[in-house]
């Protein structure tokens, strides 16, 4: 599933705390430096939950939200989708884009080494 920006800070708020209001994932991206009108985030969350990414139960008179999607897999979808776009569907030039265009200690790259013998 593909997420803009905003949307994957609001469900890395939902994967945090299980499940929250609007005004909680407010909260939570103002101490981000995220100051986002409460509407603003309602429809993001409005927008999240036609996706099938998040649902919703009521609690009182508000809406509470959870993720129906795991950290892990929206992880693995996204990236799968960066590798297709940028990298033709080749995760080793991914990889080698990453080595050539960064800069690892000598502690970084022998941890590299030993996740690449694994």
């Amino acid at each position: 599933m593909k997420l803009d920006d905003l949307q994957l800070a609001v469900m890395k708020v939902l994967w945090k705390l299980g499940k929250a209001s609007v005004a909680q994932v407010r909260d939570e991206l103002q101490k981000e430096n995220r100051d986002l009108a409460i509407t603003t985030i309602g429809t993001v969350l409005s927008r999240l939950e036609k996706k099938g990414a998040v649902a919703h139960e009521t609690e009182g008179k508000q809406y509470v939200y959870k993720s129906l999607l795991s950290e892990k897999d929206t992880r693995k979808s996204m990236l799968g989708s960066l590798v297709e776009q940028f990298f033709g569907g080749n995760p080793k030039a991914l990889v080698n884009h990453l080595v050539n265009e960064s800069e690892f200690d000598k502690k970084e790259i022998e941890e590299l080494k030993k996740l690449l013998k694994s």
